[in-house]
């Protein structure tokens, strides 16, 4: 089953004194680029999360943000009393040197003094950080379900885009032994107006065997049958597909381009060029596809 690589997950972790919400989401990439937006307090675990992250996700543009709701009345800022009186002191003996009056409202002049707010740094506790990585765990899980359901869906597209070309392939077939003969008669028809030329018949029908088979479409025709069978079982084959699956489609490309340089037929162009807009469609979802 493929995977898309856009997807979005969620996960939740509450503790008594607060809660961790950790949410991930992913875009498509040819490569795993992963940006992270971590509290301070959890920076020792974002290499954890980091590896993590890349064993799940694989490839994609990925961004991965971790904030914190406190559910509890106690807080970790505490104001430094100490400081305050010393910033009180040196301002009312500012005052008296220079004359200038004190302020009215103390209170709100000390609190923006610096260091006068103070927020306590504690390690991380054991059961936070446990509490943290199951949050981590719980939004990949989401993602990646997402990305299996889009999968899913992508698959699904893929496979009548496959049917369509396979359909499209088998309408080539009555029209191939139709150009011979047309092209055999507009050759015979211009040398039989050149009336003072006389040519070997025999030399004629080697000439025309060796142009036919230039325009012989039997290769083209069973590579891209091959092609569409490979792309069928790749998708069905593990995880990770996407670069292989960009590869067929490029090969698919290829034949159905040089079936259409081959074809010298105004039906059979048209049918190409009615392949060619079914695999357009494949390729541009193949780029989404992990």
């Amino acid at each position: 089953m493929i995977q898309s690589m856009t997807g979005f997950g969620k996960g939740i972790a509450e503790l008594s004194n607060k809660k961790i919400i950790v949410e991930v989401k992913s875009l498509n990439s040819k490569q795993l680029d992963l940006s992270t937006r971590v509290p301070s307090l959890y920076r020792e675990k974002e290499m954890e999360i980091r590896s993590e992250v890349a064993r799940r996700l694989e490839r994609g543009k990925v961004e991965l943000t971790i904030r914190t709701e406190n559910i509890s009345t106690e807080t970790s800022a505490r104001i430094n009393v100490n400081a305050m009186r010393n910033y009180h002191a040196q301002i009312v003996e500012a005052a008296a040197a220079t004359g200038i009056d004190v302020p009215q409202d103390w209170f709100s002049v000390l609190m923006r003094m610096p260091e006068i707010l103070v927020t306590e740094s504690a390690e991380l506790p054991e059961d936070e950080a446990v509490a943290l990585m199951q949050a981590v765990s719980q939004a990949l899980d989401q993602l990646v379900e997402f990305r299996l359901h889009e999968g899913k869906g992508l698959q699904e597209m893929f496979t009548r885009k496959l049917e369509n070309i396979a359909a499209l392939l088998k309408e080539v077939e009555p029209y191939e032994q139709e150009r011979v003969e047309k092209i055999r008669t507009r050759i015979v028809e211009s040398l039989s107006k050149i009336k003072e030329i006389d040519y070997d018949k025999n030399r004629l029908e080697q000439e025309m065997i060796y142009y036919i088979e230039k325009l012989d479409v039997n290769e083209e025709k069973h590579r891209l049958a091959d092609h569409l069978r490979y792309f069928a079982e790749t998708m069905e084959n593990g995880s990770g597909q996407g670069k292989k699956l960009g590869f067929i489609a490029q090969e698919m490309g290829r034949e159905i381009n040089t079936l259409g340089s081959k074809s010298n037929h105004a039906e059979m162009q048209r049918i190409v060029v009615r392949m060619k807009d079914e695999l357009e469609q494949i390729k541009e979802q193949v780029l989404n596809i992990m």
